[in-house]
């Protein structure tokens, strides 16, 4: 219970901080062009406000609402979620939204995106700035790499470490890595100590991540580095730095392949075979109905030799925002895949967002997941949706090549679409949350 309230309050704390980033974009540019801001909300308040205050000699008020699903600004003279008919019946005035130029229109309808984006590149920076770069070099990976049987069959063996993608070095195994792989038409490996040149198809890139999900995982032992207290592990004797081998007659170093054998074997009683002082030991023991042991395991990062590089203040800002741009071209690399059946099924609320989160308090971790979702929230705004950011630059980008604005009332149809497309995508996305909850 603990460690959900831990993650559910880096969430809405993290939600909380990009929303009011986001909104103040917006908020941002209506200002500098003179348009009235009527409200600014962290979160949605529909039948009631938890709090609300209006600054004298101000046109806006400020909010906290008590649904937290992001939060609005709202813009006079703006067809938007409030679908205030009563005011767009009027004649334009002044300080309204549409009566603004195109232009401006534009750049206060994409203020949130921006900020969102530099937002990323900020906290990347600082991240940088403070704790440096920590990787795991791909040579380091003594395990290699997992393949599915999509990139076996492409010629990939279990255990194999890319190295290069069409000639290009590769460092480490990141997103960046990751689609220079699935892009290449050949890619150099390392197996059993020496180079192997594979020779990929040219429909490697749309069917891999299709296909296979878990392609290119990192492969690393299972080893103990925290025992649960009053769990079947502790309970049998296991110790920290204990290092599971087998289970059965299976044997397998791999920690993922472990926990598949565990999931298999749900409150059974099974024969463990681990690895101790030189000494491989067997012991009984039984799972719990979830198949875990009641351990925590060590990371990566913990078992491999990586490499840290430190930044000076103004080395860091460079570098975090080739980082963000880094991350944004591989989260629109992989994005596609989200429309596919497999996409489909692996998307998730906010269930799946807080999952981000670790279980105890991490400072990097929070700004690094932060500045990731802020990337997603400000690609997600741009997709041209009515109800979205994207949907009226849409429209506006019409009227700019047109030079006449859409029809109001087709546009008051299209944002009642678009509201109810989203709903429906939250719902489906929460749905596969509660399903994956119940089923797991």
């Amino acid at each position: 219970m603990e460690t959900t309230l831990i993650r559910a309050f880096q969430l809405i704390l993290s939600l909380s901080i990009l929303v009011i980033v986001h909104e103040f974009g917006h908020f941002f540019f209506a200002r500098i062009f003179k348009v009235r801001v009527e409200k600014f909300y962290l979160f949605f308040n529909p039948w009631f406000t938890l709090f609300k205050f209006k600054p004298k000699n101000s046109d806006t008020e400020y909010g906290l609402g008590w649904l937290p699903l992001g939060g609005y600004v709202k813009i006079s003279g703006m067809i938007d979620e409030s679908m205030d008919k009563e005011a767009m019946a009027q004649e334009p005035k002044e300080w309204e939204f549409r009566a603004k130029p195109a232009w401006q229109r534009l750049l206060i309808m994409i203020g949130g995106v921006m900020m969102n984006f530099l937002l990323a590149f900020f906290i990347y920076s600082m991240i940088l700035f403070h704790w440096g770069n920590e990787y795991l070099p791909l040579r380091n990976i003594s395990m290699g790499l997992s393949y599915g049987e999509t990139a076996q069959k492409a010629g990939f063996q279990i255990g194999d470490i890319p190295i290069a993608a069409d000639g290009t070095e590769l460092n480490e195994m990141n997103g960046d890595a990751l689609m220079a792989i699935a892009g290449a038409k050949h890619v150099t490996v390392l197996r059993n100590g020496s180079e192997h040149n594979i020779n990929l198809p040219d429909d490697f890139k749309n069917i891999v991540f299709e296909k296979d999900p878990e392609n290119f995982r990192i492969r690393s032992p299972f080893v103990v580095s925290e025992l649960m207290a009053d769990s079947p592990a502790s309970e049998a004797g296991l110790q920290v730095g204990d290092s599971i081998v087998g289970i059965g007659e299976n044997y397998t170093l791999d920690f993922t392949e472990i926990s598949k054998i565990l999931n298999a074997n749900k409150g059974e009683n099974i024969s463990l075979n681990f690895y101790r002082d030189g000494q491989v030991i067997s012991q009984n023991i039984s799972t719990t109905e979830e198949g875990k042991l009641g351990v925590f395991v060590k990371n990566p990062l913990e078992i491999y030799q990586t490499v840290s590089v430190k930044y000076g203040f103004f080395e860091s800002i460079p570098a975090g925002i080739k980082l963000g741009i880094s991350t944004i071209e591989s989260y629109l690399g992989q994005f596609k895949f989200i429309f596919s059946k497999q996409g489909a099924q692996s998307l998730g609320g906010f269930g799946t967002i807080g999952t981000l989160f670790p279980t105890s308090w991490n400072w990097e971790i929070f700004w690094t997941r932060t500045a990731f979702l802020s990337i997603i929230l400000g690609v997600m705004n741009l997709l041209p949706i009515p109800a979205l950011d994207g949907g009226h630059v849409m429209f506006l980008l019409y009227e700019l090549v047109a030079r006449r604005k859409p029809n109001e009332k087709f546009m008051e149809y299209a944002q009642m679409g678009g509201m109810i497309f989203l709903i429906a995508l939250l719902l489906f996305a929460n749905g596969n949350d509660l399903v994956r909850f119940i089923f797991k």
